[in-house]
């Protein structure tokens, strides 16, 4: 899985306008949290990118880019949780899940619908 990484307000702009022409996904990841290593780890285990086409992965270290992650729960009008995986799409949060509800078959259902 190659993320791309998330740390700077002026890339989640960009992410943004992105999500007009392909659908993205953000991972705020705790590094210190036993429940975010473990569904980050099912994610990448599962993750096949030909099951989601374009969808472009971001990977935010919440723990070292909080403000970043409080302008995503904001911007895209979502409660914080972490770790929390949201796809983007067309500048709106379309889904979000939370803790072991982080699954990649729903997020394979999500984008291919």
């Amino acid at each position: 899985m190659n993320w791309n990484k998330l740390e700077t307000a002026e890339q989640l702009a960009h992410i943004n306008q992105e999500s007009f022409t392909q659908p993205i996904l953000i991972l705020k990841h705790s590094t210190t949290c036993s429940i975010s290593v473990a569904a980050l780890g099912r994610l990448e285990r599962s993750w096949t990118q030909e099951a989601v086409g374009n969808l472009k992965p971001y990977y935010l270290d919440l723990l070292r880019y909080r403000p970043i992650s409080a302008q995503i729960a904001a911007e895209f009008a979502v409660t914080h949780e972490s770790p929390q995986v949201l796809i983007i799409h067309n500048g709106k949060s379309i889904y979000d899940a939370s803790h072991f509800n982080i699954r990649f078959d729903e997020i394979k259902k999500m984008v291919n619908e």
